[in-house]
């Protein structure tokens, strides 16, 4: 036990000697200035990351925002869309009648809705016979076996007009391709 004590006494009366009380106390502070600096830098990196995660968040949060506006109203144009297609039927049933004025009271009403879906974003999606056929933008009823051989692999017929809002489309349309 004596040799540990008197060791402890070399050791502190060498610590407590002017020159190692001033090496001591400066290697204190700086490892303490270096340590704040340290601090500060997780604070200031922690800090950043936040700031870019809230930034992506505002973005993010923005974007749905307008995705949510453009497409608000996408299940009432759906609804609507059976009512356009009776409309297009109708019309073609009653140009093959002769009353002119009836011909016209129904053009005037199918044009008002068709105007006013097209205000609200709606859009015609085009395909017509003779197409080629794209899956993408296009439903595949059945296939039937080409009527001319240029027709192999297109759009024989459209049975139902297909609709997008803005760049989404709502409904497909619906065709025929050749075989």
């Amino acid at each position: 036990m004596d040799t540990e004590n008197t060791e402890k006494e070399t050791i502190i009366d060498e610590i407590t000697s002017d020159n190692n009380v001033n090496e001591i106390e400066s290697a204190t502070e700086l490892t303490l200035e270096e340590k704040l600096q340290e601090d500060l830098a997780n604070e200031k990196d922690k800090f950043l990351r936040l700031f870019a995660e809230f930034e992506n968040f505002k973005r993010r949060t923005a974007k749905e925002r307008i995705d949510l506006f453009k497409t608000a109203n996408q299940d009432v144009l759906q609804a609507l869309l059976p009512i356009l297609d009776d409309f297009d039927r109708a019309m073609t049933e009653i140009a093959k009648s002769e009353d002119e004025v009836l011909l016209r009271g129904v053009e005037l009403i199918h044009e008002k809705l068709k105007s006013t879906l097209v205000s609200k974003g709606l859009e015609q999606v085009e395909v017509r016979a003779g197409d080629a056929f794209n899956a993408d933008y296009a439903e595949a009823i059945t296939q039937i076996p080409a009527p001319t051989a240029d027709l192999k692999g297109k759009i024989v017929d459209v049975i139902e007009k297909g609709y997008k809002l803005g760049d989404k489309i709502i409904r497909f349309p619906k065709v025929v391709i050749g075989n």
